[in-house]
């Protein structure tokens, strides 16, 4: 299985956050499966990758021109697709991914994740949509999701259509037969 992962080009300001993704790139590895992420050498992403690699997994990396060119490209990975632009960096790695994961990271990484649940939504694919709440760095964010099905603008099935957990082997452990609920409006 190849699990997109979307994380912080930051490392953030808790050392926690770098030992997740160390954590969650040793666990993918060990679990024998590949990375697929956006191809950063740095923050979070670089860290993860790193891990990735460290414990023998395959690293896929998907970077748009104009970053790579900035010299902001991990070098190291297995393999490095480099595409034109964001859309088209999103569309592979979804094309290449059995799962997604968002770790800690900022409006990017939001984007990323929401953009793949709400394809699962539609109907789009059916693959899982999980988030590694480090030290519960997502908690207000599921706290408004919970506002949003409350007040009729999410279904409590795609609410709960995600996965959340501190532990990222239980993460993949969901991944394991998982799912997906039915589609909106099919």
């Amino acid at each position: 299985m190849r699990i997109a992962v979307f994380c912080g080009s930051s490392p953030g300001e808790d050392p926690v956050f770098a030992e997740g993704a160390r954590l969650m790139g040793k666990t993918i590895a060990e679990a024998g499966h590949g990375l697929v992420f956006g191809g950063g050498k740095v923050g979070l992403m670089g860290i993860l990758a790193d891990s990735v690699l460290e414990h023998g997994g395959e690293v896929i990396g998907v970077i748009p021109h104009m970053l790579k060119e900035r010299e902001v490209a991990h070098a190291g990975v297995t393999e490095l697709l480099v595409v034109d632009d964001m859309h088209q960096r999103k569309a592979r790695m979804n094309a290449l991914a059995n799962a997604f994961i968002a770790m800690p990271g900022g409006p990017g990484t939001l984007e990323e994740i929401f953009e793949v649940w709400t394809w699962a939504q539609l109907g789009y694919h059916d693959k899982p949509c999980a988030f590694f709440n480090v030290a519960g760095y997502y908690d207000q964010l599921f706290g408004f999701f919970d506002t949003m099905r409350d007040n009729g603008f999410l279904k409590p099935l795609y609410r709960d259509m995600l996965i959340v957990q501190d532990d990222p082997g239980r993460i993949l452990a969901s991944f394991e037969g998982y799912r997906s609920p039915q589609t909106k409006w099919g």
